[in-house]
């Protein structure tokens, strides 16, 4: 799938929306990986048609990674970084993949009903009247 073949966010919605989401995923701070991971996802979903915000989602998910000592997903996202920019440089990346170590790097995916409904409530609350 190419980029093109995915409808924009307005620049300014999409990195409020993306900055909501790291901040949901901060405060969800001292709670069980599996309920902290989805906010990282999602944030990767939202975040990839941009090369600074997909760059972020990485780096955030290779530092949880690292916290939680999980070498499995530090590999995997060390992976992902060093494929960001050649992705969007041949505007060729995996839409909707949630960027985790144990999903395809390559592999387009339709985000499971959690990670959407994150998406759509950031949207909501950085002022998206359109969000979907």
């Amino acid at each position: 799938m190419r980029l093109s073949d995915h409808p924009p966010q307005a620049p300014a919605l999409q990195r409020q929306a993306f900055d909501h989401l790291l901040a949901r995923f901060g405060a969800s701070a001292g709670e069980p990986p599996a309920t902290r991971w989805p906010w990282l996802e999602a944030a990767h979903v939202l975040g990839q048609t941009r090369l600074g915000l997909h760059w972020r989602s990485h780096t955030a998910m290779l530092r949880y990674a690292l916290q939680l000592r999980d070498g499995s997903e530090v590999l995997g996202q060390l992976l992902r970084l060093a494929l960001v920019p050649l992705g969007h440089l041949l505007q060729r990346l995996p839409l909707g993949n949630i960027g985790r170590a144990h999903v395809p790097a390559l592999r387009p995916m339709v985000p499971g009903q959690g990670i959407t409904a994150r998406i759509h409530a950031a949207l909501l609350q950085a002022g998206g009247s359109r969000a979907r």
